[in-house]
């Protein structure tokens, strides 16, 4: 997997030195900083600048590039003793994704399942988290009715947002919980809906269509934790 610029490499550098196989710099740096790269557990190459944007498709790159390990996703079911899982029901957009993975590891969430897709691109996730997947176990199931079903067999509050649901601030959530987002267009389907024990919503002040989805959830999940 590869990241690139300042923000995500530095993160994964300071905490997670021992995923990086390769850090390869397209720029000069403080000779002591350099030195400390060197003496770290992994190979730093200089390469021009016209290199690195190849590697990153010319995305902006800042000078400084790693070649981290791949992000082994964790089974659904560990997260069962949990107290506060995240779903993500059709999700497509990763810049959404990665926000709202760096925001579940802000609020308390401790474990995320992205349900119906297929094909999930991690590596963009962990540059858009600004490295903070590696922080928070992800799962991968494609039924979400199964997840739903054994996270209530388990002993979880299922929620999920939805325009027409209680005001989240009236809610008086449950200590073992599970919040569900659905998709940026299409929302939860009526059929997700009738599975959860309660939908919730954010009013607002103003009238307005809807919030992102990145922004809703991280609303949500801070007026649900404990």
């Amino acid at each position: 997997m590869l990241i690139y610029a300042k923000q995500p490499v530095n993160y994964i550098i300071k905490n997670y030195p021992n995923k990086i196989k390769i850090l390869y710099l397209a720029k000069e740096i403080e000779k002591k900083e350099y030195s400390r790269l060197m003496k770290m557990n992994f190979e730093v190459k200089r390469i021009p600048s016209d290199a690195a944007g190849k590697m990153c498709k010319n995305a902006m790159h800042q000078g400084i590039l790693a070649e981290v390990d791949d992000y082994v996703p964790f089974d659904a079911s560990s997260f069962l003793d949990k107290n506060f899982v995240l779903i993500l029901s059709g999700l497509t957009d990763v810049g959404n994704i990665g926000a709202i993975v760096r925001t579940a590891y802000a609020m308390g969430v401790e474990g995320i399942i992205v349900s119906g897709i297929r094909n999930l691109n991690l590596e963009p996730i962990l540059r858009t988290s600004t490295g903070a997947l590696f922080d928070m176990p992800l799962a991968i199931e494609h039924n979400i009715h199964d997840v739903i079903n054994n996270l209530k067999t388990s002993g979880f509050c299922v929620y999920g947002a939805d325009m027409n649901g209680n005001d989240i601030r009236d809610v008086k959530v449950k200590q073992k919980r599970a919040l569900v987002l659905g998709s940026e267009g299409e929302g939860l389907t009526s059929r997700i809906i009738s599975k959860l024990d309660e939908v919730v919503s954010i009013k607002m002040s103003h009238e307005f269509d809807s919030l992102n989805v990145s922004v809703a959830g991280a609303i949500l999940m801070d007026r649900m934790r404990i």
